[in-house]
Parts: C-alpha cells; structure tokens; sequence
C-alpha cells in the first residue's frame, strides 16, 4: 500500500492515486469533523459562533453611529425651526406617522411590522426628547393601560403625567399643564367609553392622534393562589371583558369595580383574599403574582384611545376625521348630513349620539370619517354639511394608527 492510499480507497475499490492532498493556506485551520460530516451530508456548514458575533458587533456599532447621525440631523430641525416657546411646538405627528409607515413599507422581514415601528418610535422619541420632553397626561395611576398606550405612540422618552380620572386629563391639557393627553375611547368588545365622548361636548381640545391596544388581562393577587381569591377589584371595562372566566373560575368572589386597574392592583397586594384584573405590567409596579392569563374573553380584544391636544395638525396622508354634529330637528335631518359624505365617496367609519346636554332629549352625533378637513373630497362634503347641521364641529383630523 503506497503512502497515498486509505482505507476508504481499498474499501471502495478505488485505486489510489499516489497524489498528496493540496496544501493548507498558512493560518487555516482545519475544519471540524461535524462541519466535514455536515458537508458530507449535504446541509449548510455550521457559522462560526465567534465570527457571527464579531459580526454583529460591527453592525452594532454601524447602527449606534447611525442612530447619533440622526440624532444630530433632529438637533438641526430644531434649529431650522427657530426658537420655539415649547417641546410641544416641535412635534410633528402627521411627519412620525409619515416615517413610521415608511417603516412599514420597507419591511421584509424577519421582524415583524410592530417591532420595527416600535424600535423606530423609541429612536424619535429620544431624538425628539433633546429639545425638551413632551408632557402626555394619561388616566393614572402608574400601570395602567393608559400608560401603555403613552408609551407605544410617544415612546419612553415623553414624561408621563398619572392623573385621577378622565375628566383631568382634559383639564391640565387645557391649561397648558400638558402638551397632550391621552384617554380611551372605545374597546372592541364592549364599546363605546361614554364618559371621553362626553368631555367633548364642552371641551375646546382636538383630537391628534389615535392609538390601538391589544389588551391582554391578567388575575393578579399577593399569594398567587386562586383557592385564596374572595374579591376581585377592576375597572368596570375590564370586569366586563373578563365576564365568562370570572363566571367559570370564580362565580362566588365579589366583583368591586374601580377608577383604575392600577388602583384596583394597589388594593390587591394589601390582602390575601383581594386580586386585580390588571396588565401584566402592573403585576411588576405592585409586587404582584400573576394567578392566571390573559383571561379575557374575545382573544382580539382591543382598546382605542384618543391623542388631545390644543391645535389641529396638517395631513400626513391617510387620516380619519372626528366630527360632533347637532342636527335641526326636522324630519330627514340627519340623512341631509350623511348625504353629501356618501355622494362624495366619503366613507364612514362610525357614528354614535350621546345627550347634547343643551335640552330635553336633544342628541349630538359623533361621527367619524375617512380623511382630512383640509382635503378634498372631504372638504368640499364638510361645506355642503354645514348648510344642513345646527352646528358641525371638527373634534380633529389625525393620523390613521400605525400597527
């Protein structure tokens, strides 16, 4: 057997060939058996753990440097803008939205649209936040889902303001306090909240933006341990959304509605036989264990909030309009209203009435749209619609939620 030749080859019957194998470059190493035997069998080789990370630490590095560039090109919007009284003067909604769609559009994967737009979100904040930090008044106390819509539409950067009910966000927006506030409005399973709409029919606040939660609820008690559960404390909403768990789980625990979920989280860790339908993020504010979740009834159970503030914004493209409208009291009054949106390809998206608080049984209408007051076709139906209305009020157009 010449020097060539290997077992292999005899085994094969091959006849060996005398000729050495070629030289290794100087440095290189020699590949491992499970990278030879993974060759062998056809599949990718395995990376090199070391090389990938050194990898992306480089890129790292790249996005860390990008992030600082932009966060010098937002130093020069400030400056282009002149000096301006407030944080508030800088922030450009239908612009983010413009940016955060872009995102969207560019996006193939393999993250998903909702953690780009968040990471993207997060970066304007902090871009943002270098003037000076907005203040979002939200429905407090800390934990709440609120807070968590706060921190998907302005990110972590805003200074959030916990305020004691819905009716003082409204107020210290008002009153120049905060730049925005942000309150909920409806929830895909159990409808409208009454109490925002209401604030509408005499506040002079518009509407800026709008927010979509997904809503997932969580049981939550100091021991953990649903055999121990007497009372369960919740806003009214949630214990709503909540109703056939509690009814299979805990049919005889009293059900004690409350302001907040957050305050219902604080009464919670006060007693054993007490829990708290709250988000999972209050378990971690109150030192609380989580029992059981998400236990909400509609797995696409949903939240929508409203973004206040004191001035309407410019289109940023693909708006919804919110209008109150009072309509005269004569018959057909209120199709003279939806007739001009509907001839002019106007769709809308929702309208309920309320009490118009300015008589026996007179009722306001609210009303949204798609597009902005300041577009046509939109623009040109709002024209024909005041010549019918008793009054139509432009609550505000804002930006589409961006996922």
């Amino acid at each position: 057997m010449s020097c060539g030749s290997s077992g292999a080859d005899m085994a094969s019957g091959r006849r060996p060939t005398g000729k050495r194998p070629a030289a290794r470059p100087a440095g290189a190493r020699s590949p491992s058996p499970r990278k030879r035997a993974d060759e062998g069998a056809g599949q990718e080789p395995r990376p090199d753990l070391a090389e990938v990370r050194a990898r992306i630490d480089g890129i790292d590095r790249q996005i860390q440097a990008l992030i600082a560039e932009r966060a010098q090109w937002a130093r020069q919007v400030g400056k282009a803008k002149g000096k301006l009284a407030a944080a508030v003067d800088y922030y450009r909604p239908e612009r983010e939205a413009q940016v955060l769609r872009r995102v969207v559009d560019r996006n193939a994967g393999p993250l998903s649209d909702e953690v780009l737009v968040r990471l993207f979100r997060e970066i304007m904040s902090a871009c943002l936040a270098q003037q000076e930090p907005l203040k979002v008044g939200y429905l407090g106390p800390e934990g709440t889902f609120s807070q968590q819509a706060v921190h998907k539409h302005f990110g972590h950067s805003a200074k959030g303001l916990p305020l004691a009910s819905i009716e003082e966000v409204f107020d210290e927006v008002a009153a120049g306090h905060a730049d925005f506030g942000v309150v909920p409005v409806e929830n895909s399973g159990q409808g409208t909240i009454q109490s925002t709409l209401d604030m509408f029919l005499s506040s002079p606040l518009k509407i800026c933006g709008e927010v979509e939660l997904r809503v997932h609820q969580y049981l939550l008690s100091r021991t953990g341990r649903l055999e121990d559960i007497e009372r369960v404390y919740s806003h009214a909403m949630s214990l709503a959304q909540c109703r056939a768990w509690l009814r299979q789980h805990l049919p005889k625990a009293e059900k004690v509605a409350l302001a907040s979920n957050a305050e219902a989280a604080r009464r919670a860790r006060n007693a054993d036989d007490s829990a708290a339908i709250a988000g999972e993020n209050a378990a971690h504010v109150y030192g609380l264990r989580i029992v059981a979740g998400p236990i909400e009834d509609r797995p696409d159970n949903t939240t929508r909030f409203l973004v206040i503030g004191r001035t309407l914004f410019p289109p940023s493209g693909h708006d919804r309009t919110s209008l109150l409208v009072f309509v005269k009291d004569q018959p057909g009054a209120l199709y003279q209203v939806l007739e001009p949106l509907a001839r002019r390809g106007v769709s809308m998206n929702r309208i309920e009435s309320r009490p118009a608080h300015t008589g026996l049984w007179q009722y306001a209408f609210f009303i949204d749209v798609d597009g902005h007051v300041e577009e046509p076709p939109l623009r040109d139906a709002l024209a024909e619609v005041g010549r019918f209305a008793a009054n139509v009020t432009v609550l505000g157009s804002y930006p589409v939620a961006v996922p």
